[in-house]
């Protein structure tokens, strides 16, 4: 067992027993794939019971021997059937949970039911909240991962002027540059909390394909291949003078960091050169407020002000159904806390991790703007991510 993976871990399991003691929970049982990650440090098909008080168990299905070469936990156990649950977490001197807390948001129903049948007597409490805060401020170590997860991005970039060609479509060129992504050692897919979460490594768009809205939560959708996948790169092919947009999440050891840039053969009008000159100044503004302590709220306000103040709001992050924050967490997930969004009340606190992404969206034309991933610090906001904000002119 890696010495520092278990103290990290074992830290985690700790700061959740505090959370469920503090809530009068007797347990937690967790199956998600990001939360089992970050608390026994690998992940495996099984369940993890978190007492809380004593040490942990994790009851595994499928591959018990993986699982116990690389978990950062002592008690590891092949598990059968759901039924064994109640008589491995008794072997090992812990009580029956009484309030059980399980992962709501993401549990499927007919687990839930299982566990009902398995604990009768037992009463169930919804601990994704308490996870989520948890896992929202990052540990040294997992800063250390995600500025490795930064510096993987920045080299992503790096790779599209070598795969950009006037004429090739959308599809053509995506499909090169993720392949040069998994070169640079991109795990592939990314994760992303919640019901229907298709989610690749991010997206590729040429122009007026940019603009076009779909069921995505974000800016910027693009027109996917047909109607039964509505997201991502499709078969557009690329033009002079019009925005190549790369929205990308880059995976090292599961953390994720997550970038925009602009790129474009030939000039951008004026009115997209505005906006993204626009898009950065909302960025600048926006990160010399952050600091602990800050509203996220406050932040997002303050970036719609600004857009307005440019008499860009009407395209201000996305055209039609414009969302409603200007960033979102990164960690183990592509989603996580905080939410820099309208009404959403949440100081910043040292060590948050996410992405700033204020863009314009521009019917019949395309996107602009800028996605950074940010620490925050004691004295401020750190980026993770440094390939330069500008628009890049390709030859």
């Amino acid at each position: 067992m890696n010495a520092v993976l278990a103290a990290e871990v074992g830290r985690r399991v700790e700061g959740l027993q505090a959370l469920l003691l503090s809530q009068g929970l007797t347990g937690a049982l967790i199956v998600q794939s990001a939360d089992v990650v970050y608390y026994t440090g690998t992940y495996q098909n099984g369940h993890l019971y978190v007492p809380v008080e004593g040490k942990p168990v994790f009851m595994v299905r499928r591959d018990f021997e993986r699982a116990r070469e690389s978990a950062a936990v002592e008690s590891i156990v092949p598990l059968k059937s759901y039924r064994d649950i109640p008589r491995v977490i008794s072997e090992h001197g812990l009580t029956a949970p009484e309030k059980l807390g399980l992962e709501f948001d993401v549990l499927p129903v007919n687990v839930y039911l299982q566990y009902g049948k398995v604990f009768p007597a037992a009463s169930f409490v919804d601990i994704s909240p308490l996870i989520r805060q948890q896992r929202a401020v990052k540990s040294d170590y997992e800063l250390e991962a995600l500025a490795e997860s930064g510096r993987l991005l920045d080299a992503m970039l790096a790779v599209v002027p070598r795969v950009a060609a006037l004429g090739e479509t959308e599809l053509a060129m995506a499909g090169m540059f993720e392949g040069e992504a998994r070169r640079l050692g991109h795990q592939g897919l990314v994760r992303f909390r919640g019901m229907n979460p298709d989610f690749f490594m991010g997206h590729l768009l040429t122009g007026a394909s940019a603009a076009e809205a779909s069921y995505f939560d974000g800016p910027v959708s693009g027109t996917g291949l047909d109607q039964t996948f509505a997201f991502g790169a499709g078969r557009r092919r690329l033009e002079p003078n019009e925005p190549l947009y790369v929205d990308y999440g880059a995976a090292y050891r599961s953390y994720i960091t997550d970038a925009t840039r602009v790129f474009v053969f030939g000039r951008l009008n004026g009115r997209l050169e505005r906006a993204h000159h626009a898009a950065l100044e909302i960025q600048a503004a926006v990160l010399d407020m952050v600091k602990p302590g800050v509203v996220t709220a406050d932040l997002y306000d303050a970036a719609v002000r600004l857009a307005q103040r440019a008499g860009l709001a009407e395209y201000f992050q996305g055209w039609r159904q414009p969302v409603q924050f200007i960033g979102h967490g990164v960690g183990l997930e592509l989603n996580e806390l905080p939410v820099i969004a309208t009404g959403v009340k949440e100081p910043l606190a040292a060590g948050m991790v996410f992405a700033l992404e204020p863009k314009f969206v521009f019917p019949g034309e395309g996107a602009v703007g800028i996605e950074n991933t940010i620490v925050v610090a004691q004295d401020g906001a750190r980026r993770l991510t440094n390939f330069p904000d500008q628009i890049q002119h390709l030859s």
